[in-house]
């Protein structure tokens, strides 16, 4: 938020340096992230330096107005060039003795060859010698004012426009003062200003006004607060009986206050309005406008006016009614962008009888919009469900200040005030005569907060000792309502914040206040005094890093994802091209959970599948290289239909793509990765966390190739499924030719089977006997089932089992393969003999023939 310095003394005397006001400020909260001087000396700078300045991390930037060089001038007359159509010549006076000024400003032409002007026109005058921006080339260029001929007419000084002065960027024509101007006055002392440029975070919105801020520095330094004159003077009819108040939904409309005031004249606003609004940010439209932000502007709460005499054509001739409701399906309105919006179900709408007005607290509609033809003006004061607001400003696209302040929660008790001082400024620019009473629709006050705590409370939570009434100052600077009971406070909370609790978040929220006012800088640093609390371990916590770990120390890289994704993005790993609603079962909308308040329409649910998310990262990552090994460990998020909460499983998802090897100066292996290899992954995790048991069996999932895909199985359950994407499914992303290796594992069923302990043997010190055995079994029968069968014959004796061949053809026969094992006999406590060996070989080709049918190959 911009905040001119001038505007601000309305409302408080500042008596410290604007550098000390802007640390305090950034102390309690509210950061200043740059002061812009716009005439005034730049703090250490000499006369007519321009430039910026880092201190204490606010920026310090601006221009500085020679106050010998430029002062307020007097335009006596505006005659025409002898030579030139589109330049002027203006006989000006500076206070002291009059010039010929020359120029091209377009709001001067009108006055050219009228002779004498029978009221001066005011302006900012720059004489020779003069340091000014340039208004003729982009951005801000500092330029020296010298004489020179222009179109054979001699040229030393100018009339300003607003860019020149660095007050704004327009440039179209001359700043013409307000009449009351004295001639001859250094600009600087007249008009001169800084700006502070405040980042306001979301909980202290409520100072997103002059008044707010102004507040703050009362809190901080102690100067009594001005408060705006609210006492207006209404010399019209009574509004009673000129328009009605309907609110069908009033926890999304708690208030709305209508104003009227009748024979207005449009015209433009007094330039130091304009001036002001320019410094804050926004564009002067007409004196009726700008009323609304500037008092908008003043105390925070954002005003609508309409034109009153086209809500009586569309009621017939009728006093209106406003209404405010939800949008109906299909309904439209042009706003005041000129955009034609279709307006969503929850959108609230300001309307009449004949159709909806205005985006309630967002932008207003065309058709009401006050115009120059405007006579008569209805003011709207509203309060709004801050979280529809963000809703509709989401959905809409839009950003504007009525949106940005109702989106983070206005008080409803600031609307009948904003609508008063809307009024007001409206009477006094205007010349229009404002209606007696308001019409006040406030169905739903809130309950403004009473907190209670005592000092052991802020000794507690800020660790510093306040007595009884510094605390009690503190907060009544700040407007709270302070009663003493005993040892006990109870601050009620004043009625323009929403942002004070109850109960023990009231309580922080009011340590908060007092540590902000107090001065963080003024706490001392303390080491913890509590007792520490009783030390346990997160096993769940634990696993989940020591397979971090593990995934990492195996070659892969960890991404991580968001959790809010789009039901689309996630349809791609199941819906094949041209299947139409393959998979609905799983990614229907109906099944997720749906985000209440999305920040874009690409992200609207909660996710159901991690592996999703990281086919994403990887999609993306391809531009930049072809290989790729990444997981995620991560919550997903599957809909209860008996629970209005999900279910939050942990997931590990992997996908690896590309080459084995990255390309090197030295041989490497190029060739594509492929289901052993992710298989070889999942198996180094469990060897690594000593899991066993586990067992791979084949899987038929739609999402992957047929015959290369498998699902993880331990103690019976089904930990994962894992393998080759299918090419239709890959062809929803954009990744290269490779095969894309996914898999998918529950983490919440892999980490009770890890043991807490597990054997340690010591390496063998006697020499084993390596031998193959080539098998041949019925086709369906796994690898690891004859590997199983080999264990369980073998006993101890056997270390190793390894399978490093597979046959098929005419001698292994019609429906049967042949296996090739190489098997590791070693004992840990002697060498074997032949005969032994010769023994244990037998009983290994027995067992297997009798279990599984199996054969030795000749």
């Amino acid at each position: 938020m911009k905040v001119p310095l001038s505007w601000l003394k309305d409302f408080i005397d500042i008596n410290i340096p604007i550098e000390d006001l802007a640390r305090r400020l950034t102390m309690a909260g509210l950061e200043v992230e740059e002061i812009r001087f716009v005439g005034l000396p730049l703090p250490g700078s000499a006369a007519g330096e321009v430039g910026g300045s880092q201190r204490q991390e606010t920026k310090i930037a601006g221009i500085e107005w020679d106050p010998e060089k430029i002062v307020v001038g007097a335009i006596q007359e505006v005659l025409p060039h002898p030579h030139a159509d589109r330049l002027v010549l203006c006989r000006l006076s500076d206070g002291q003795q009059e010039h010929i000024v020359l120029t091209g400003a377009p709001n001067l032409f009108p006055y050219k060859g009228q002779g004498p002007l029978p009221s001066p026109i005011k302006v900012a005058y720059a004489k020779e010698g003069s340091r000014l921006y340039d208004g003729h080339q982009p951005g801000q260029v500092l330029v020296m004012l010298n004489r020179a001929k222009i179109r054979g007419v001699d040229s030393y000084s100018m009339a300003c426009s607003e860019k020149e002065l660095g007050i704004s960027d327009e440039h179209e024509g001359v700043i013409i003062l307000d009449e009351e101007a004295p001639v001859g006055m250094p600009l600087a002392d007249y008009m001169g200003d800084a700006v502070l440029d405040i980042a306001l975070t979301p909980n202290i919105a409520r100072d997103a006004s002059i008044l707010g801020v102004a507040r703050e520095i009362s809190a901080l330094t102690g100067q009594p607060l001005r408060f705006p004159d609210l006492d207006i003077t209404m010399t019209g009819g009574p509004i009673d009986g000129r328009v009605d108040i309907h609110i069908e939904d009033p926890p999304l409309n708690p208030r709305f206050v209508l104003g009227l005031i009748e024979d207005v004249e449009i015209k433009p606003s007094p330039y130091e309005i304009q001036r002001r609004l320019r410094l804050a940010g926004m564009r002067p439209i007409n004196n009726v406008v700008d009323a609304t932000n500037y008092a908008m502007l003043e105390l925070g709460e954002p005003l609508h006016a309409f034109d009153y005499d086209v809500l009586v054509e569309r009621a017939g001739g009728k006093a209106p009614t406003i209404i405010t409701r939800r949008a109906a399906p299909g309904e439209r309105l042009i706003t005041l962008d000129g955009i034609e919006r279709r307006l969503d179900d929850f959108t609230v709408l300001v309307c009449d009888t004949a159709g909806p007005l205005s985006i309630a607290g967002v932008i207003g509609g065309s058709e009401s919009e006050v115009s120059e033809k405007t006579r008569n003006v209805l003011l709207e004061g509203a309060a709004w469900n801050y979280i529809n607001i963000r809703r509709t400003l989401t959905a809409q696209r839009i950003s504007s200040e009525a949106g940005y302040r109702f989106s983070r929660g206005v008080h409803p008790a600031m609307a009948e005030r904003g609508v008063q001082r809307g009024l007001e400024w409206m009477h006094r620019w205007t010349g229009g005569r404002i209606a007696q009473g308001v019409v006040d629709n406030y169905p739903l006050p809130p309950i403004d907060p009473t907190v209670s705590f005592s000092p052991a409370d802020v000794r507690r939570w800020l660790g510093i000792s306040l007595q009884k009434d510094e605390i009690a100052d503190i907060l009544r600077r700040l407007e709270f309502g302070i009663r003493i009971e005993g040892e006990n406070f109870l601050a009620k909370t004043p009625d323009h914040r929403l942002d004070i609790g109850e109960g023990a978040v009231g309580m922080a929220d009011l340590m908060e206040e007092i540590a902000r006012i107090y001065g963080y800088d003024r706490i001392p640093a303390t080491r913890l005094a509590d007792e520490l609390p009783v030390q346990r371990s997160n096993p769940s916590f634990e696993h989940e890093e020591r397979i971090r770990d593990i995934l990492v120390n195996l070659g892969l890289q960890e991404v991580i994802t968001y959790r809010i994704t789009s039901a689309e993005d996630e349809q791609r790993l199941t819906q094949t091209i041209g299947s139409g609603a393959a998979g609905d079962s799983l990614t229907s909308e109906k099944a997720y959970i749906h985000v209440a308040n999305p920040l874009s329409s690409e992200n609207t649910v909660l996710r159901q599948s991690l592996l999703a998310s990281v086919l994403d990262v990887a999609e993306r990552n391809t531009r930049y290289r072809d290989r790729q090994a990444l997981f995620e460990i991560g919550k997903v998020f599957l809909p209860m239909p008996a629970n209005d909460l999900p279910e939050e499983p942990r997931m590990i998802a992997i996908v690896m793509i590309g080459p084995r090897s990255l390309q090197t100066w030295q041989e490497s292996d190029q060739s594509p990765m492929d289901f052993y290899d992710l298989k070889g992954v999942i198996e180094g995790i469990l060897d690594h966390l000593h899991v066993q048991g586990a067992s791979f069996e084949p899987a038929d999932i739609p999402a992957f190739h047929p015959g290369r895909c498998a699902r993880l199985v331990l103690n019976g359950e089904t930990i994962g499924t894992f393998g080759e994407l299918h090419p239709l499914i890959q062809e929803n992303y954009e990744l290269p030719s490779y095969p894309i290796l996914a898999g998918e594992l529950a983490l919440e069923g892999l980490v009770p089977l890890i043991p807490r302990h597990y054997e340690i043997r010591p390496l063998p010190v006697f020499p084993p006997v390596i031998e193959d055995l080539a098998l041949v079994v019925e086709e369906d029968i796994p690898a690891a089932r004859v590997e199983q069968a080999i264990r369980e014959a073998g006993g101890a004796l056997v270390s190793e089992v390894g399978l490093f061949d597979v046959y098929r053809g005419g001698q292994a026969g019609q429906g049967r393969k042949s296996l090739a094992y190489r098997l590791t006999y070693q004992p840990s406590d002697r060498t074997l003999t032949d005969q032994e060996v010769a023994i244990l070989r037998q009983r290994i080709v027995h067992h297997l023939e009798s279990v599984l049918g199996a054969r030795l190959r000749n």
